[in-house]
């Protein structure tokens, strides 16, 4: 495992999609060609996405995370299936056991928004327990500490709406050692956009 990656999903980002609208997301959009730049400089051999959603999911953070890869590049999707946030942060770790050995280049891109209920206007209104989970969430990431996120409240999890965490905890369970850097997180739209980096130590 050489990279990882949290990319939010929003198509709003995508220029062709959100036009003018782009211009709130700012700062998403420039950690999201930053990290871009530094996946490319790992020059991975394969490729896992993991994300909550087919289409978008997937697409809009390789429309960013893609452009600097070599083409012939082997991709692994994962599509979020089980409700359970342990069976994630575990499957992570199965996959850094199953890969360790066999030497290839590997990287991983996990892809969700946080809370969407951070601002009135917002899809689903909003919740007190949102910006309360996407601080949980981003300080824990900035920590690589999974298990403060395995052990977050329910209620928080359930009121805060996300749905990128077992993405996240699944990056975090196949990277447990990495070196993590916050590029980015805002909220524009009422929904949490987090892109962090996962850089191996060794």
């Amino acid at each position: 495992m050489v990279f990882g990656v949290i990319s939010p999903h929003p198509p709003i980002i995508i220029p062709e999609i959100g036009g003018s609208e782009t211009e709130k997301v700012k700062k998403t959009i420039k950690a999201l060609e930053t990290a871009a730049e530094d996946l490319a400089t790992k020059n991975p051999e394969k490729l896992i996405i993991i994300s909550p959603h087919e289409e978008h999911g997937f697409r809009v953070p390789f429309y960013y995370l893609g452009k600097k890869l070599n083409p012939a590049l082997k991709i692994e999707k994962i599509l979020v299936t089980n409700p359970s946030y342990e069976y994630y942060f575990n499957l992570g770790e199965k996959y850094r056991k199953k890969l360790e050995p066999e030497k290839e280049k590997t990287a991983i891109i996990a892809s969700g928004d946080l809370s969407h209920v951070l601002k009135e206007e917002g899809p689903y209104g909003f919740n007190p327990a949102g910006p309360k989970l996407d601080k949980i969430i981003v300080e824990e990431v900035k920590n690589n500490n999974p298990q403060n996120l395995l052990n977050i409240d329910p209620a928080i999890l359930e009121e805060g709406a996300e749905c990128g965490l077992r993405s996240i905890l699944f990056l975090m369970g196949a990277m447990s050692e990495a070196k993590t850097e916050i590029l980015s997180y805002e909220g524009p739209f009422g929904v949490g956009y987090l892109v962090a980096e996962f850089e191996n130590r060794k």
